[in-house]
């Protein structure tokens, strides 16, 4: 069974051309906004306050969790869900949680919490650290691409 964001075989096979993994990723008509693949829950469980705070991926826990914008968010603290409830949009990472470097190059991709990077006060996410590692070559220029392309490749 494949997946509506991506294939094992289509990813593999863009990692092997991975400067340009993103123009071969396909949108879904119903690609949610937020990126949530383990039982609705975004950034695989992890706390995205604890990005800003700690400056590391944490795990979150349910005994700290609220919905935003259709995703369970995880925390590991109260004052983490504190802070996220009061301005859920400070620390909820850019395109919903997809891949910066795909939503630049027009499509969608699955995330890892370990490929993350804050710019300018906000949490971007990368398909897996070697595509990250492209994403970080002309940060700025694939924000503005991304950002042009968003949201509008969801619903491609």
């Amino acid at each position: 069974m494949t997946s509506p964001l991506l294939s094992r075989r289509s990813v593999l096979a863009g990692l092997a051309a991975a400067p340009i993994i993103a123009s071969a990723v396909p949108a879904f008509a119903a690609t949610p906004e937020i990126f949530a693949p383990t039982d609705g829950v975004a950034i695989h469980g992890y706390d995205p306050v604890a990005y800003f705070t700690e400056s590391k991926p944490v795990e979150g826990s349910s005994d700290y969790m609220t919905e935003y914008k259709g995703a369970k968010w995880h925390f590991a603290s109260q004052a983490n869900l504190d802070a996220f409830t009061a301005d859920p949009a400070a620390y909820a990472p850019q395109y919903g949680g997809y891949c910066a470097f795909a939503a630049a190059k027009g499509g969608i991709a699955t995330t890892i919490p370990e490929a993350w990077e804050i710019v300018d006060g906000k949490l971007y996410l990368n398909y897996n650290l070697k595509v990250q590692g492209f994403w970080r070559e002309d940060i700025p220029g694939f924000i503005a691409q991304a950002d042009a392309n968003w949201p509008g490749i969801l619903n491609k």
